[in-house]
């Protein structure tokens, strides 16, 4: 007999799942999330928190507290420097990698951030902690999960005593990583690229490596040199570093014993290391062909791993959390219809295979495709070919720190949710975001008179966003419809500058993960039901506004 009963399982309490935790929680939705490992320690991990995810920890009310763990402050310049050692000569620099310089802008209401994913998930955990219908069971592990039309049936195994328990839930999520237990349960299979590259992390303390160069200081320092080309660069306080060689001299194998003879070559910078963790991993390019199975659910890496030149990877999987969540909230509250279930996989995946081609190019040029004989050589000689590696650098690796046209402008090309018009969405820049108020797009950004964002005074729910154009009797008949569903929405009404540059159609539906679910100048009376999932397509066209 089944014990316990509680409405979402989440299995996997890293970034993606305490994203999930995060999105149910804020929205009242009980839920229990389980977690086999420590996930404790220094392992690098990811090291980048762009500026959509700091907007999703705005909605939380977290975002101050990451950028209190910032390790060396957020003015901390990111800038990406390329030398050829640590030791040795510049090259080239990139700066405002992922955005992470704090002054305000119009774009996105949170910078980017340089912190490592540990303290990232410490924040997250920590806040979801303090959710009264979030539990969090640690040192628990998934055995098995079997589902009817009506309920997911858990076997959950105590990792410390061995301990069996059973309980029930409306729907189970694995965000349980690369050896996701879920996704063998779905029934998922990864395809792609398996093996890319073969790669190293090293974690190190190293007292007085940042005044034993240079080269200023950076986020990060791709080392160019035949001894053993790399990436360098500050991890946190009290002198840690971390060490990516991206290739091994011959007859070397990295270990903790060899490691700081090898930073030391690969440097030329020769003082005490004490190695605090090594370990290999392998970098891949794989997509699941399902990212469900009737009430079971994957996200983040149990579905897509990305090469992590680009930092997206972990990005991507919070994302995953966040929209999967508040259509979970909307199903198990009765304001949304499965339809909007449907839609995960429909917009994810398209989303996903954008940015994984994306990480895997990135992945394509490493700091070993720009060795020359002639770049260590001193004097004028040696500048001239130096000068003409670091525009080949620039031009080849601009795009991947400079990754804000990816990070805002993918669109939603497809979705059962989505009332699309006339009206295509751009082709997207990697470097360049263009904001755009189309249906399947981010709702673009703006600050108010007073200080606060547009993104701040949307509800959790719709959000209707009016102009001056927008006939009262159509705003009345949006409240009453959403109403009459059940359907929280929030109206606001934009200010003539916003509506200018932004908005120009009278009306913007936009949902809650604050993409845009339709726009027109006249109210339909199946704008706020089709957008929820309430209801199935009147047309397989294009559905023009009006």
């Amino acid at each position: 007999m089944l014990q316990e009963k509680t409405s979402v399982v989440i299995v996997g309490a890293g970034p993606s799942g305490l994203a999930l935790a995060s999105e149910l929680g804020m929205r009242g939705v009980h839920c229990l999330l389980i977690e086999r490992n420590e996930r404790v320690g220094i392992a690098p991990r990811a090291k980048t928190t762009n500026v959509r995810t700091r907007t999703h920890l705005r909605r939380w009310g977290i975002a101050q507290q990451l950028a209190e763990q910032s390790p060396f402050g957020v003015d901390y310049p990111s800038t990406i420097r390329f030398v050829t050692r640590l030791g040795g000569y510049p090259l080239a620099a990139i700066e405002n990698a992922s955005n992470c310089d704090p002054t305000r802008s119009e774009l996105y209401p949170e910078h980017g951030q340089w912190v490592p994913q540990y303290r990232l998930e410490a924040v997250l955990r920590e806040h979801v902690e303090q959710l009264p219908t979030v539990t969090l069971a640690l040192a628990t592990e998934l055995v098995d999960a079997a589902q009817d039309d009506r309920n997911v049936r858990l076997t959950l195994r105590d990792c410390a005593t061995g301990a069996l328990r059973h309980l029930a839930c409306d729907f189970a999520v694995g965000a349980d990583g690369a050896r996701s237990r879920m996704r063998e349960i779905v029934g998922a299979t990864m395809a792609g690229n398996y093996g890319l590259s073969r790669n190293y992390n090293v974690v190190f303390r190293a007292p007085g490596m940042r005044e034993a160069h240079r080269h200023g200081p950076a986020t990060m320092y791709w080392q160019v040199n035949d001894d053993a080309p790399s990436l360098i660069g500050p991890m946190d306080r009290d002198d840690i570093w971390f060490f990516m060689p991206t290739r091994l001299p011959d007859g070397v194998s990295l270990t903790p014993e060899s490691a700081p003879a090898l930073i030391a070559r690969s440097t030329g910078i020769d003082l005490p290391v004490e190695v605090l963790s090594c370990d290999e991993w392998v970098a891949s390019s794989l997509i699941a062909d399902t990212y469900c199975s009737g009430r079971l659910f994957l996200i983040g890496d149990a579905c897509h791993l990305h090469p992590p030149f680009g930092g997206f990877g972990m990005n991507m999987g919070i994302a995953d959390g966040v929209d999967l969540g508040w259509k979970l909230a909307a199903v198990l509250q009765h304001w949304g219809g499965e339809r909007l279930l449907e839609s995960y996989q429909v917009e994810r995946r398209a989303i996903h295979q954008e940015v994984i081609a994306e990480a895997t190019a990135n992945h394509s040029i490493l700091s070993n495709d720009f060795r020359d004989d002639r770049l260590e050589l001193p004097g004028p000689d040696g500048d001239q070919v130096r000068s003409a590696i670091g525009e080949r650098i620039v031009a080849a690796k601009r795009r991947e720190f400079h990754t804000l046209g990816t990070v805002l402008g993918g669109c939603y090309r497809q979705s059962p949710v989505i009332r699309f018009d006339n009206e295509a969405a751009a082709p997207t820049d990697p470097t360049i975001y263009r904001p755009s108020s189309g249906p399947g797009c981010l709702a673009p950004h703006a600050w108010m008179g007073d200080g606060r964002s547009l993104y701040d005074l949307f509800g959790q729910g719709f959000t209707l966003l009016v102009t001056s154009a927008a006939p009262a009797e159509d705003i009345a008949a949006a409240e009453q419809d959403a109403n009459a569903r059940g359907v929280p929405l929030t109206i606001v009404r934009l200010p003539s500058d916003v509506t200018a540059r932004a908005y120009p159609r009278a009306l913007t539906l936009v949902r809650s993960d604050q993409y845009v679910a339709w726009r027109g100048d006249r109210w339909r009376d199946d704008a706020i039901a089709y957008a929820a999932g309430l209801e199935n397509a009147t047309t397989a066209e294009p559905v023009g506004g009006t």
